[in-house]
């Protein structure tokens, strides 16, 4: 009985396992942002349908790194420069809404496809559309729920702008938000942020880094 259970585990760890590399191998090479959308396309084409052998974003978002090492390493870390150091430019640009980067970008899984995403922080989310209106930044508006902890969750107004051929993604929190960052929806414990001045330390870091391993 025992080993029969121990036999049933195995099979949906192997399934769980095959399920993260494909969802991930979507990501990377179909440009789906979403993980959630990624992990039931994985299922549907593996023809697994059990929700036990569903991974976890974390799963998912471990197995793109892996996938992104070894199948992209040179034209990802390219992607991901350009979009650091876009991201620091922007987030120079937002100092007003005391801007943080969020997302891809920072956590570095950002390929050709990653919008660059800021959080801005603000109680006047009017502001923000003003700002880009008075810069002549042409945007895109929509809502997303953000997780401000686990009592509380927030409709925030999102804003949406090309620059430097790249995408931009802006959500509005209100500015008590800053003290506590809001939940990751990978793995639900407060998200990454990184301000201008952390932002530039990464690129030196990395930079040193770069000339090290020459």
């Amino acid at each position: 009985m025992h080993h029969a259970r121990q036999h049933a585990e195995t099979k949906t760890r192997e399934r769980r396992a095959r399920l993260a590399h494909e969802a991930a191998r979507l990501i990377a090479e179909s440009g789906i942002r979403d993980f959630h959308q990624a992990k039931l396309k994985a299922a549907q084409r593996l023809g697994i349908h059990d929700d036990a052998s569903l991974p976890r974003n974390r799963e998912i978002e471990d197995a793109l790194r892996e996938y992104q090492r070894l199948f992209q390493s040179d034209s990802q870390s390219g992607e991901l420069r350009r979009r650091r150091e876009a991201a620091l430019r922007a987030l120079e640009f937002f100092a007003p809404f005391d801007a943080r980067l969020v997302g891809p970008v920072l956590d570095g899984t950002a390929d050709g496809n990653s919008p660059v995403h800021l959080q801005l922080y603000t109680d006047d989310a009017e502001s923000v559309p003003r700002f880009l209106d008075d810069h002549r930044i042409p945007a895109e508006t929509r809502n997303r729920r953000i997780r401000l902890d686990r009592e509380r969750a927030l409709d925030c107004p999102v804003w949406l702008f090309s620059a430097e051929e790249l995408s931009f993604d802006l959500t509005v929190l209100p500015h008590a938000a800053l003290r506590q960052a809001p939940l990751s929806n990978i793995d639900e414990k407060p998200m990454r942020r990184a301000s201008a001045s952390q932002l530039q330390a990464l690129l030196v870091e990395e930079e040193v880094a770069g000339y090290e391993a020459k």
